[in-house]
């Protein structure tokens, strides 16, 4: 029987290669298992016959090719570590192997708990797992889905401007922005485009979103329509394209109230919440992507996850900026959009943006800045357990 057991899972799509060590590094069984459940409950069945009562499990790609397989892990209260693979092949560049296996690679995995251990610099090579909460799963979830829709949305409505500028470029002139609910249930009245010049007053005025001033404009257009030589090709295509559109305000605009019903019974969305310009979805993003906060070691770890700290790449005379590997891009973006509203909001931060951009910095530049000071604030208050609240000044 050992007391501590380490546990090193390297991950495939369809199956796993794991090893198992004491806490001394010395080997006690190696074997494979399927990615299926059957699979899962061998691996339980033999990590568990050694009888540890610390079990510490190394897996690559936490919440990737793993799942569920990670979850089961931490739902057992063992403790779960994120492979860095960075720092991974670092190390086995450093310490080559005479081959290369997954067997190999498990148990060089293995020998990073002993690194860790030994080695201060080597620790993030291994980064312990925080369970988050249940509304902060949730919101990850749920956000990134978000964050799919949107880029889909973006992207066919570009399409979509570009084919009407191919064929009709009159009808694109109608409005301002292709994104408008009104052209879009224009474009959808009938299953091709070219059907649009035949349709009667009453129904273009029936249409929500289409007013006084819009239904003249659409019937001129009516009376003098044409299209282009490839109208053929794109007629049924642009009306398609717009109908997806709108099915997706409709799927983006259910995700958002599941969102805020969710972000309701999480503590540190509704404290973010309160900082002026962090609206419910974006405090949402940041919550359910930043998780446990005793993951990070100090506010200088989360600005760095948050995308807020460039580190410096100067030589010389060049002065030069880099952001580091373990930027969280989806936070970054949330974080710089709520930066740049708050500081719409607050004339403090607005002055101090202001200053940055007078130092020669960009627009960019100055908003990280900005959102590096707003790091610290949001570290205080997640951490003292306080809402955000603007000093008077005193005179």
């Amino acid at each position: 029987m050992n007391d501590s057991i380490r546990v090193a899972v390297d991950v495939g799509s369809r199956q796993h290669r794991v090893a198992v060590s004491d806490a001394t590094g010395h080997l006690l069984d190696e074997f494979s298992i399927d990615h299926h459940h059957l699979g899962f409950s061998q691996f339980f069945d033999r990590v568990g016959r050694h009888g540890a009562a610390d079990v510490r499990v190394a897996m690559e790609g936490f919440n990737g090719w793993a799942r569920p397989l990670d979850q089961a892990v931490l739902a057992r209260g063992w403790r779960l570590y994120n492979v860095n693979n960075l720092k991974l092949a670092r190390y086995k560049e450093i310490f080559p192997a005479p081959a290369k296996t997954d067997a190999i690679d498990a148990r060089r995995m293995l020998e990073l708990f002993s690194l860790a251990e030994q080695r201060p610099l080597a620790r993030n090579a291994l980064v312990e797992i925080q369970s988050a909460s249940a509304a902060q799963r949730q919101l990850k979830y749920l956000t990134r889905r978000r964050r799919i829709l949107v880029t889909e949305r973006a992207q066919r409505l570009v399409r979509l401007r570009v084919d009407l500028q191919a064929v009709c470029p009159d009808l694109l002139a109608l409005t301002g922005a292709v994104s408008n609910r009104w052209f879009l249930r224009f474009l959808t009245c009938r299953q091709r485009l070219t059907a649009l010049p035949r349709l009667q007053a009453k129904t273009i005025a029936a249409l929500p979103g289409v007013g006084a001033k819009t239904a003249p404009r659409i019937r001129t257009w009516q009376a003098q329509a044409t299209f282009g030589p490839d109208i053929d090709l794109y007629d049924a295509d642009i009306v398609a394209d717009a109908q997806a559109i709108l099915e997706l305000d409709e799927r983006l605009n259910a995700l958002n109230q599941r969102i805020e019903a969710t972000a309701a019974d999480c503590p540190m969305t509704q404290r973010l919440c309160t900082i002026p310009g962090f609206g419910p979805i974006s405090a949402a993003e940041l919550s359910g992507e930043i998780g446990n906060l005793s993951r990070f070691n100090s506010e200088a770890s989360l600005a760095l996850y948050l995308g807020m700290a460039p580190l410096d790449r100067s030589s010389g005379m060049m002065q030069r900026a880099a952001l580091p590997k373990c930027v969280n891009t989806r936070c970054q973006s949330a974080m710089m959009t709520c930066v740049v509203r708050h500081m719409r909001c607050v004339e403090q931060s607005r002055t101090f943006y202001e200053r940055k951009r007078s130092q020669g910095k960009r627009h960019n530049q100055a908003v990280r800045a900005l959102g590096r000071h707003l790091t610290r604030v949001i570290w205080r208050m997640l951490t003292k357990q306080r809402d955000y609240r603007i000093t008077a000044k005193t005179t």
